[in-house]
């Protein structure tokens, strides 16, 4: 049998938060974690709603695996997220020991690639899964909010 947990089926699981984002007027990100091809942690930006700049999707997935797990490590979890995480997500997930990261699309600006933030060396990285579905909705997001 062909197995159905595939990064694109988790991707399309967060591109599915990055909707519910977008229809509550937050910046379209959308993230989950994954154990065992099972989620364990789904989020979306909050941070219009919680008035918090560290309410980012990737920082409510964090709290909501170690919470399920019961520990702060996330070793042999994957986290699925729209767009690159910034600066200040990738050092959380640093320091979760998360086991990979899968993101969508780049953020040229404010990814933690290109300002040179280190991941935790035993983390692995794949980049580019359903890019332009995940940064087609950040660009509809910017362009509905210049009209």
């Amino acid at each position: 049998m062909e197995n159905i947990f595939t990064h694109e089926y988790f991707m399309k699981k967060a591109l599915q938060e990055a909707e519910t984002a977008f229809d509550k007027d937050e910046i379209p990100i959308g993230a989950i974690i994954v154990i065992d091809n099972k989620i364990i942690a789904k989020s979306h930006n909050l941070t219009e709603l919680l008035n918090d700049v560290t309410a980012h999707a990737e920082m409510q997935s964090i709290t909501a695996a170690a919470n399920f797990l019961g520990g702060k490590y996330l070793k042999n979890c994957t986290l699925y997220v729209t767009l690159e995480p910034c600066q200040m997500c990738a050092g959380a997930l640093y320091w979760s020991q998360i086991s990979k990261i899968v993101f969508g699309a780049r953020d040229e600006q404010r990814g933690f690639l290109n300002l040179g933030t280190k991941l935790h060396p035993k983390t692995e990285l794949i980049q580019g899964v359903l890019a332009n579905e995940c940064s087609s909705i950040v660009k509809r997001f910017f362009a509905e909010k210049r009209k």
